[in-house]
């Protein structure tokens, strides 16, 4: 059965798209823990990120790199963290979160987030990707 990720993937769930390219994708998460909060993902359905073959693997963070580059020139922060959970979807993924320190990468902290506000974000970082 496809994951949340896949379906998100094949337009049957609708995102918020920051890019996308024959490997990757990345979108906004609609339950971030700050403001910005993107999740990049492969579009290969493995569950477990340490069970990805080391060159979907490397081809992901390469792929996060120029994203959480845009995001850093739109939300205002310290840097863009990075964090594998990876048990909220069985799918693998990385969250890259906007942070001025290390509590901000809690995801007790995470809320629902506006739609509208998530679209305009969305525009920004596209726009400078």
């Amino acid at each position: 059965m496809p994951t949340l990720f896949s379906k998100i993937i094949a337009g049957e769930i609708p995102c918020f798209k920051i890019a996308e390219d024959e490997n990757y994708f990345a979108f906004m998460d609609i339950r971030p823990v700050n403001t910005g909060h993107i999740l990049v993902i492969p579009k290969d359905e493995t569950d477990y990120i340490f069970d990805l073959p080391d060159p979907v693997l490397e081809g992901l963070l390469t792929f996060a790199k120029p994203i959480a580059k845009a995001l850093e020139k739109v939300v205002p922060c310290e840097r863009i963290g990075i964090m594998v959970a990876g048990l909220e979807v069985p799918h693998a993924h990385i969250h890259l979160i906007p942070m001025t320190g290390i509590s901000d990468l809690n995801f007790a902290n995470a809320k629902d987030a506006e739609m509208d506000h998530l679209k305009s974000l969305a525009d920004e970082i596209k726009k400078q990707l």
